[in-house]
């Protein structure tokens, strides 16, 4: 059994001041370096939460912007292709013109031709008619 003497006095206030020494020498800047970190901590996390507020909103009018210039893209399109129908039906119809006048033409050339032809047929035809006659009844 242990019996209290005077040196457990002097270890009690040895422990104090070995409390109170390391509390001065270890303790306290331990927690202010810690109490540092933690503000320095917050104010990087407040930082960088602030960058990614920023980069969102970024983002979104990156977005609005990319989507207008997708719409005018679309529309310009849109309007060139309608003037490029614009453009062929005239040119078609113009083609369609040109090669109806040609047709006409081509087919009023015909019937002059075989007009001619026909005269020049119904002229010879009583030549052959005669001939044909005259070597039927021996005629030479």
């Amino acid at each position: 059994m242990v019996l209290p003497d005077k040196t457990i006095f002097i270890q009690a206030v040895n422990f104090l001041v070995t409390i109170f020494v390391l509390n001065v020498l270890l303790i306290k800047p331990i927690r202010e370096i810690i109490k540092k970190r933690k503000g320095l901590m917050a104010d990087q996390l407040e930082k960088i939460e602030g960058f990614n507020s920023s980069a969102e909103g970024k983002v979104a009018d990156y977005e609005v912007q990319l989507a207008a210039a997708r719409k005018e893209a679309n529309d310009i399109r849109t309007a060139m292709k309608d003037e490029g129908t614009a453009e062929e039906q005239k040119l078609m119809s113009a083609a369609g013109e040109e090669a109806s006048s040609t047709i006409q033409a081509a087919r009023a050339e015909i019937k002059s031709e075989v007009k001619g032809a026909m005269d020049q047929l119904t002229k010879d035809v009583d030549k052959f008619a005669e001939a044909a006659t005259g070597k039927i009844l021996g005629q030479a």
